[in-house]
């Protein structure tokens, strides 16, 4: 295959993250010859004014809790507007795969619904793959024993003045080990105590909740005229295995005609952070 029908890979992080977390993942594929863009969903990253307070130390937790978030009023169609931006720049230069995690996985659905023709792939790494209406509101039939919810909710900070943002203090699970040892059980278990600590650091305060909305669906008229793939992470413990299977299931009843390509990596939710190589030869697969 020559260089110019190579696709470039576009990446988009899961909540309270940003485009950091995709850098040894892009490394990897640069060292296969594989072009990629990682983005920062509009709140997040560099660009955006995250509370000074979760930086000092130590922290003010009432400064922090009072803080303004750069997350408020973002929507799903903000993240799609700006998506879709950087895919039509893209596009122009030959074919684009569209990459996310947990909940980038919402974002990457409605992008799919709203410029399938700019797309040649989308790919799932253990991402929210919502497909019925159903399972935004109702209860899902699986059992769901994931580590997170119970982890995350001992570094949520109450009474922020931002309807609908939800802000996780992370950085303090530096000052307390059991907490630690809680979180990276969750998110990223087989990585050194290091690689997480990195991650940890990288990762923003807020994520607003406002993008679990009815057009996070996605539709068989357009995302449905995409090929799409579902990376399932055998070892996470954020979005379990059983759960990622069941939205598999519900998608390819939706598109019986164009059902997920599946692959299994023995991986934690954040997998490609920490053992980004294996990702990268098994996104060099699909390009």
């Amino acid at each position: 295959m020559c260089a110019t029908m190579r696709p470039t890979f576009v990446f988009v992080h899961g909540g309270s993250s940003n485009a950091r977390a995709w850098g040894p993942l892009q490394n990897e594929l640069a060292l296969l010859g594989l072009r990629s863009y990682a983005v920062s969903l509009p709140g997040h990253g560099d660009l955006a004014e995250a509370p000074a307070a979760y930086y000092r130390m130590p922290q003010d937790l009432a400064a922090l809790a009072a803080a303004p978030s750069p997350a408020r009023a973002v929507t799903l169609r903000d993240n799609v507007r700006h998506v879709a931006g950087i895919v039509r720049r893209l596009a122009g230069h030959g074919p684009v795969v569209l990459a996310g995690n947990s909940l980038g996985g919402l974002t990457i659905s409605a992008v799919a619904n709203a410029v399938p023709e700019l797309l040649d792939r989308v790919v799932y790494l253990s991402a929210l793959c919502l497909s019925d209406p159903a399972m935004l509101t109702e209860a899902w039939e699986v059992a769901d024993d994931n580590l997170l919810d119970a982890a995350s909710a001992r570094i949520a900070v109450p009474g922020v003045p931002d309807p609908g943002v939800a802000r996780l203090n992370w950085r303090a699970a530096h000052a307390d080990p059991e907490l630690f040892a809680e979180l990276k059980a969750a998110i990223m278990a087989d990585a050194t105590d290091h690689q997480f600590r990195v991650l940890l650091d990288s990762m923003d305060p807020d994520e607003n909740h406002a993008v679990l909305t009815p057009e996070a669906l996605v539709r068989a008229d357009a995302w449905g005229r995409v090929p799409h793939t579902y990376v399932r992470l055998s070892e996470d413990r954020s979005i379990t295995p059983a759960m990622q299977d069941y939205m598999i299931r519900r998608a390819d009843e939706l598109t019986p005609h164009n059902r997920f390509e599946v692959h299994t990596l023995a991986a934690s939710h954040v997998g490609y952070f920490s053992r980004p190589q294996v990702f990268a030869e098994l996104l060099a697969g699909l390009a």
